[in-house]
């Protein structure tokens, strides 16, 4: 349990006592409630569990596992970004160099070569893309194709991994190691979703932005604003090198990016004409429904961690 430390194991234990309270509840109103349909709750609960799991699997395989498993997250992302936007058939050549272009982002990541993994994508991919549709010759679509390959690139490839530079930082609280670190991030991220759904219910009258998702309300955004400040704000010395004054900014800035990424996701949807980006996680959709709040809150927290905290680097 080495990548456990003391601390992430006491938040891993909340996290799991948190899944079987909502697993007991479910089953109950799935047994007992008989007047509503709860497939779709039940099938929320299991893929929780199945989520948690194979994060939590590739924490305590260590940074090495755990940077191979978001590469791969950001593959799959990227793959349903591709199966529901509209792609001409010479564009997967382009698409080639977009996949390409995963190992090397997350090498970079792992091996903390931080010059190579800030311009890669926004500097190099971004030249090497539209040349090689150039050398295509298809010039009918050319601006649409590049723009959505190079903009896919940033969601799901270049923001998405920098959760993977965070896990392999070496600025981490001795009793909570690089897990407690990501765990707070991903953590607080889901959190904000709930809070923000859950303050949606309760005070939620005043629509924020209607015509691109019409659930958001200004109730339900500073409600969960605030409840996410404060969590963040009280986790952040336990699971972090943070300051509980640092951590309230850093709760700020979560809640807000988050909802930043929920929306600008569902403005692509809503342009496709789609409800759900895939089906990939029975109850939630597909893997760009899951991670939309993090492909914005990653990048932002990890940079302002980074140069937060730029007097730990050794």
């Amino acid at each position: 349990m080495a990548n456990f430390p003391q601390h992430s194991l006491i938040m891993v234990g909340i996290l799991l006592t948190i899944l079987v309270i909502a697993s007991i509840i479910v089953w109950r109103k799935n047994k007992f409630d008989l007047s509503k349909d709860h497939t779709e709750l039940v099938q929320r609960t299991q893929s929780w569990w199945w989520m948690i799991g194979l994060i939590l699997g590739a924490f305590f395989l260590g940074q090495k596992a755990t940077t191979i498993f978001f590469a791969f997250i950001s593959f799959l992302a990227l793959k349903e970004f591709y199966s529901i936007t509209p792609i001409r058939a010479v564009d997967r050549r382009l698409i080639f160099w977009a996949y390409l272009s995963i190992p090397f982002q997350y090498y970079f990541a792992y091996i903390q070569w931080y010059g190579m993994f800030i311009i890669l994508i926004p500097v190099y991919m971004f030249l090497l893309l539209p040349f090689r549709a150039v050398l295509i010759g298809e010039t009918q679509g050319f601006i649409k194709a590049n723009s959505t390959i190079q903009w896919s690139l940033m969601l799901c490839v270049f923001g998405f991994s920098h959760i993977a530079y965070l896990a392999n930082l070496d600025r981490v609280h001795p009793e909570a190691g690089f897990t407690g670190l990501l765990l707070y991030l991903i953590f607080i991220t889901q959190f904000n979703d709930v809070s923000q759904y859950v303050s949606g219910k309760l005070l939620g009258k005043r629509k924020i932005i209607p015509k691109v998702s019409p659930n958001k309300t200004w109730g339900g955004f500073l409600g969960g604003l605030v409840i996410t400040t404060i969590l963040a704000a009280l986790l952040a010395p336990y699971l972090t090198i943070l300051t509980w004054q640092k951590g309230l900014f850093a709760g700020i800035l979560i809640a807000t990016s988050g909802f930043i990424g929920d929306v600008v996701l569902s403005s692509v949807k809503r342009d496709l004409g789609i409800k759900d980006s895939g089906s990939l996680i029975p109850g939630h959709g597909g893997l760009l429904d899951r991670v939309d709040s993090l492909m914005y809150s990653i990048p932002l927290f990890f940079h302002y961690f980074y140069y937060i905290t730029k007097e730990f680097a050794i």
